[in-house]
């Protein structure tokens, strides 16, 4: 029943949607995502003044965004796309991202715009409050729907359960893969790998989440350069022992897109496969549209939201045209795509094939870029939770401190947890909080005009 609801819900309605939105947007801001390109690098790099409404840096709100959207997706959710939808999938995925960037872009521009103060002077934002305060106070309860989606999926499992069941598992495949080290609790056998690696992240993740928002920044901002650093040039390893194989492999990608190298299905059906995968993949992958970055961009330190939502769809850039596009080409130049793996064997197999290092060593790299990509995702969407929850109940400090502590919990019971059934949960709570942020996005993108028009007129 589950599995249904999950494919209702990330089915053809929601990727039409998202993409519908994207090309919407992209079109009444004329191609911002490329035109405006540079100066949100600019941007990136710049300092923010003094004196000026947020809590953290717009570089620090990127990383924190960044955090929960660099996942074990880029690892294990490009090979399952590749896997399923051939490697025209990652062309696909190339269309969500490019048309994503300018729905990221109005998302995180509407969040600076209504984002409002708090009681005690901290900063609060997102589509809930875009949708009250710029659509009406009668749509509130569209507000509230997210708010619960948002909680939801943060606290049931794509930011707890299934992260850390994610590292655990991977520390026990290599250090302890036959489990001969094992001790009993709850009445079954896991591995001391299991055990410790559980219990050392739990309280890792304790102390930057008991900090708050400038604490989950600033360990992003140190954490997600260098994850992302570090498999960018592992990868790239792979992809300059192989420089004659990438145009063949770029040809590859393009006609198995338009169905001119059909494996089954004919040409049409491989070519709605390789979309469908593509894009859902895309999609879930950088989370544009789905409401998330938008609440790590109301924290930023900025009076200007055409700024922060032009640095803000940089990270569309960096995570589906950049980290995914690797992980793709990785696993297309070294056919791993089609020998019968799935998930992150697929990309294990490929890291073996292509770099030149004994295979116990490229498994250790990806181990290490999996168990950091998890950690941030933790960290990320411990935020957008307690985001959606303080505007549920309110600023009660405690009931946010609890929820805290809640959150913890859950991380440190992830790994003793079997996890297909909670991660569908979480997969449906996600793809559940973009549609009252899509209805949202398309009656405030006059808005996002106006704001564009009036930012670049002043420049």
């Amino acid at each position: 029943m589950l599995k249904m609801i999950d494919d209702l819900v990330w089915g053809l309605p929601l990727i039409v949607l998202i993409l519908a939105v994207g090309v919407f947007l992209t079109i009444r801001l004329r191609g911002i995502q490329i035109s405006k390109l540079p100066l949100a690098i600019k941007h990136i790099i710049a300092n923010e003044k003094d004196g000026q409404d947020g809590e953290v840096s717009s570089f620090g709100a990127l990383c924190m965004a960044l955090s929960a959207t660099i996942g074990t997706g880029n690892i294990v959710g490009v090979a399952t796309a590749l896997v399923a939808g051939g490697p025209g999938a990652l062309f696909w995925m190339w269309v969500a991202a490019f048309f994503g960037t300018a729905t990221k872009y109005a998302e995180c521009l509407l969040a600076i715009k209504y984002r409002t103060v708090a009681a005690d002077g901290h900063i609060v934002g997102g589509p809930f409050y875009y949708i009250e305060k710029g659509m009406g106070k009668n749509w509130r309860w569209l507000g509230k729907l997210f708010a619960f989606f948002g909680v939801s999926a943060g606290l049931l499992g794509i930011g707890t359960f299934t992260q850390i069941n994610g590292i655990t598992s991977a520390v026990n495949n290599f250090f302890d893969p036959d489990n001969l080290n094992t001790i009993t609790l709850f009445g079954t056998e896991y591995s001391w790998s299991v055990v410790i690696s559980g219990l050392i992240l739990t309280a890792c993740a304790a102390l930057v989440i008991i900090g708050g928002v400038k604490r989950i920044s600033s360990v992003a901002q140190v954490i997600v350069p260098f994850m992302a650093l570090l498999y960018i040039v592992t990868v790239l390893g792979i992809l300059f022992t192989h420089l004659s194989e990438i145009p063949a492999a770029f040809v590859m990608i393009v006609e198995s897109a338009f169905g001119l190298r059909a494996a089954a299905g004919g040409a049409l059906g491989a070519v709605m496969v390789a979309m469908q995968k593509g894009i859902a993949r895309g999609i879930f992958s950088n989370e544009a549209g789905l409401g998330s970055a938008p609440i790590a961009a109301a924290s930023v330190k900025t009076n200007e939201p055409v700024a922060q939502g032009l640095v803000s769809m940089t990270g569309t850039i960096i995570d589906t045209l950049i980290i995914c596009t690797l992980t793709g080409l990785s696993i297309v130049i070294t056919d791993t795509w089609n020998i019968g793996l799935e998930g992150v064997a697929v990309t294990t197999k490929a890291f073996q094939l292509g770099l030149p290092f004994p295979a116990e060593v490229s498994s250790f790299i990806l181990m290490i870029c999996l168990i950091f990509f998890a950690f941030t995702t933790i960290l990320g969407w411990d935020y957008y939770s307690e985001k959606c929850m303080e505007y549920l109940v309110g600023d009660k400090p405690q009931t946010l401190k609890s929820f805290r502590w809640l959150y913890i919990l859950a991380i440190f019971i992830g790994p003793y947890m079997t996890v297909s059934a909670v991660w569908t949960i979480a997969d449906i709570f996600n793809g559940l909080m973009a549609f009252p942020n899509l209805i949202a996005l398309a009656a405030l993108s006059g808005v996002v005009v106006s704001e564009t028009k009036k930012y670049f007129k002043k420049l």
